[in-house]
């Protein structure tokens, strides 16, 4: 019972940790990347679609991407999405791709953005927090039925902080490299 348990706390920390990662790699930094156009939708055979369905996404350069449709006839509403999607950039279509290219970014917008990830990183900290105080709530809930004993309850607790300290470390050393990824110049 105990492992699992273990097991099952951990694995809710590790699915936080990933989707901290996505959500990082969303974040412009110096380096554009395809992940970028996640929230991209496209209008295509009659539904909304992700961008990546419908075209092939390369990095030209540090600051361009290169979208190539495998349907030319969708160019118009993959350009549209992008729009739509308000990423701060004007595609240029030439009529069998897309480029898009962003502009460097000035300090105040890496300030900005270095700040919006600080954010993102503290919400992902607390998201850890809520797990931990689930996970000791169930402990003592277990305690207080006598399914377990007082000492295995500390023991438990003990293990519980340590898994929860190991995920924030790791929410941090992610924290820093973005930042300082967002503030190369």
């Amino acid at each position: 019972m105990e492992k699992k348990f273990y097991e099952e706390v951990e694995s809710r920390m590790k699915a936080a940790i990933e989707a901290l990662e996505r959500d990082f790699s969303k974040v412009r930094a110096t380096r554009i990347t395809p992940e970028i156009l996640e929230p991209v939708k496209v209008e295509a055979y009659g539904t909304l679609l992700p961008i990546r369905q419908v075209a092939n996404i390369s990095s030209s350069g540090s600051r361009s991407l290169l979208i190539e449709p495998w349907d030319k006839s969708l160019l118009k509403e993959i350009e549209r999405g992008i729009l739509k999607a308000n990423l701060g950039v004007t595609p240029q279509n030439d009529g069998s791709t897309i480029r898009l290219n962003f502009p460097k970014l000035d300090e105040e917008e890496r300030e900005r953005i270095a700040t919006q990830v600080k954010k993102m990183a503290e919400e992902f900290r607390e998201e850890i927090r809520s797990i931990r105080r689930k996970a000791i709530e169930q402990v003592r809930e277990w305690e207080k039925n006598k399914e377990i004993s007082e000492d295995e309850k500390y023991r438990m607790q003990d293990k519980i902080q340590e898994l929860t300290d190991k995920y924030i470390e790791i929410i941090n050393d992610h924290l820093k490299k973005k930042e300082k990824e967002i503030l190369e110049v």
